[in-house]
């Protein structure tokens, strides 16, 4: 579904990473794990199609198809979906809008129909139950005021609406509490299937409590020094990844 080969990517002029290769099949599960600055982020942030990061070399077929050829709002129509660590606030923006502007734009440019209002409406009622959203948080701003875990359940809901080919989650569990955890994890689970693909970016091996992958990679220094099953993220957890950087080196 995702075939990463060689990718090179800098940023302002720095080379963030360096050789990057990863496969990541319809249906599976992946976790990309690794210190500050390996490049985790830089990861997700080239594959969406962020400004100034600057592809240097390398490819990356999404589907099938090249993703550095297709445009931002593309790779989105296409399913690609970026979840991010720290969600925009967006003032003047009600979450209602925001998300119906997304789901029909996105329908546009795959030659769908727009969602009606009322449907809309009633999609969105189903979703927000399980992710204990209250309806009223919905007219509000985008964010604004939200706190960290009403911001990443907002998320989620958002994967929900558009049903995305392939999630990429950056840091999904930063600023959760325990409780707030469950419930994202529990709504992202929601989303795994046969033709569905993840990638999920953390430190912490505790959000793959949650959310168990199929395959574990660590990634330092822009490179990937090694891949696993689950105990990996338990491995990583107990010893942390200084056995890993002079292999990054």
């Amino acid at each position: 579904m995702l075939s990463i080969k060689d990718l090179s990517v800098a940023v302002d002029a720095k080379q963030i990473l360096k050789g990057l290769s990863l496969d990541v099949p319809a249906g599976e599960v992946h976790a990309i794990m690794g210190p500050n600055g390996a490049g985790k982020s830089t990861l997700g942030y080239a594959l969406a199609g962020r400004p100034n990061y600057q592809i240097k070399s390398g490819s990356v077929t999404f589907n099938g198809e090249d993703l550095f050829e297709k445009d931002v709002h593309e790779r989105a129509a296409a399913g690609l979906y970026l979840s991010f660590q720290y969600p925009l606030e967006i003032p003047g923006v009600p979450a209602l809008t925001f998300l119906r502007t997304a789901l029909n734009a996105q329908k546009k440019l795959r030659g769908e129909d727009e969602i009606s209002a009322p449907d809309f409406l009633k999609r969105v009622r189903e979703l927000a139950k399980t992710l204990k959203i209250d309806m009223d948080m919905l007219k509000r701003p985008l964010n604004v005021g939200f706190s960290g875990g009403e911001k990443k359940r907002m998320e989620v809901l958002q994967m929900a609406l558009l049903e995305p080919k392939f999630l990429i989650l950056d840091e999904t569990d930063s600023g959760l509490d325990i409780d707030a955890l469950k419930v994202v994890s529990d709504g992202v689970n929601a989303l795994r299937a046969p033709d569905r693909g993840m990638l999920v970016i953390t430190h912490y091996q505790r959000l793959l409590d949650h959310i168990k992958p199929d395959r574990v990679h660590v990634l330092v220094a822009g490179r990937i020094v090694r891949s696993g099953g689950p105990e990996l993220a338990l491995e990583l957890e107990a010893h942390g990844y200084d056995q890993y950087l002079g292999e990054a080196a």
